[in-house]
């Protein structure tokens, strides 16, 4: 005989109890644990997910070494719902079309409801969607903060894939959501300024940083790379490293090369899809999943170009500097504001050839002492210890708890 709609919905709730139940053993040691925790979650995470995975992923590590008085977990979409590791929790969701593999929640109920189990003192919200809507509304219900980091200006991207129609809407939408949180963290003053436009208020700008062991000139390994690529000797190797997204205007910078002609090479990974790359100007690599190799590739080239006006932080060009390498980029969005004439050139357009005049203009400068400068400044200003040990201070003063500005061991260090 067919369950009624009650006997499913109580159905439904019992699994979900009991899954939230079985994650809590295995993150809380059965209940011995009772560190305050700190919360993430986003639908901005996914297998070929660039800048929001790299810095949760880091932060996560951080947090385990250096701040042993709280515990961290990530809330994230995954195939299937389960635990991965001691941090890690993914629900189950469908993936978005065409969408490289991102998952898109469908029920904001369960995933507060995930949010409250956890048992936060702070939840970091990495989107505007449903999981930042689920962190607003799981924090009113708990009485804990909730911040919101803004990675994306959702208002640019609908203007890029549907019109100029659709940026009002969403731009006003995306000024309620965070207009919600209790801070908002902005990674460069140009998101600063967008999200004062869309009437958003409590902003920190706090950059995003870099893995100065991981990326590091001294990975590179420039001759067999090169050799393995078909780069002959004397020929400037360009490289691009990023998802093929149409905001990343790659197509400028492939144009711009082939404008340039010898001896300028271009290498591409992960960002070529759907892009003519016919002539011998261009290299393509797919995607690299690990570090060390794409660290490998970076510290092998010439120089880093980037062409996304509208970025938000660029951790990719920060990733290149601390690989040693120059930068060209435009002149405006998140990159323009991490270079500056000692460690790259600012294009002063989009177009092909002003883009084009930026690479040469590079290479007319002393390119060892700039990558000298690119280095220094990722491991002066950004590495990922100097960064995190800055936003805990906001992690703190919105909290109370001061397990996030100790770095002591302690079992119950929260002070409210």
């Amino acid at each position: 005989m067919a369950m009624d709609a009650w006997e499913q919905d109580q159905k439904w709730v019992f699994t979900l109890e009991e899954k939230i139940a079985e994650t809590l053993k295995r993150l809380d040691r059965r209940g011995e644990d009772v560190r305050p925790r700190l919360v993430d979650t986003t639908m901005q995470y996914a297998p070929i997910s660039g800048g929001v995975k790299r810095y949760l992923r880091s932060k996560s590590d951080w947090l385990g070494q250096h701040r042993t008085g709280v515990r961290h977990a990530l809330l994230v979409p995954g195939k299937r719902t389960r635990v991965r590791g001691d941090r890690t929790v993914t629900v189950a969701a469908p993936k978005v079309p065409f969408g490289a593999g991102y998952r898109w929640p469908m029920s904001r109920k369960s995933w507060s409801t995930w949010l409250q189990a956890l048992n936060p003192a702070l939840i970091e919200a990495g989107d505007p969607y449903g999981p930042g809507v689920a962190a607003i509304e799981a924090g009113q219900n708990l009485g804990v903060p909730v911040i919101g980091f803004c990675h994306s200006d959702p208002a640019y991207l609908a203007s890029l894939h549907w019109g100029q129609w659709a940026v009002k809407p969403i731009e006003k939408r995306w000024g309620e959501i965070f207009g919600q949180f209790d801070r908002v963290i902005a990674p460069s003053r140009f998101i600063a300024g967008r999200l004062r436009e869309a009437g958003v208020e409590r902003i920190v700008e706090r950059p995003l940083g870099v893995d100065i062991e991981a990326f590091h000139p001294d990975h590179g390994d420039r001759d067999c790379v090169r050799r393995d690529l078909g780069v002959r000797p004397g020929e400037r190797l360009l490289v691009f490293a990023g998802r093929a997204a149409k905001e990343k205007n790659v197509d400028v910078i492939i144009s711009a090369v082939e404008k340039l002609g010898a001896p300028y090479r271009l290498l591409l990974i992960g960002a070529a899809d759907g892009l003519p790359i016919e002539g011998g100007q261009v290299i393509s690599l797919p995607f690299q999943q690990d570090t060390a190799s794409i660290a490998r590739f970076l510290a092998s080239c010439d120089a880093f170009v980037h062409a996304n006006d509208k970025e938000p932080f660029g951790l990719c060009a920060l990733e290149a500097m601390a690989s040693g390498l120059p930068v060209v980029c435009t002149s405006s969005g998140g990159v323009s504001e991490t270079v500056d004439e000692a460690v790259g050139v600012r294009s002063a357009s989009l177009k092909v050839a002003d883009y084009a005049s930026a690479i040469e203009a590079l290479f007319e400068h002393d390119i060892e002492a700039m990558s000298r400068a690119a280095r220094r400044r990722a491991v002066t200003r950004y590495g990922w210890s100097t960064v995190f040990e800055e936003l805990c201070m906001v992690y703190a003063e919105v909290s109370g708890v001061r397990a996030f500005v100790e770095a002591g061991e302690g079992t119950n260090p929260t002070a409210h």
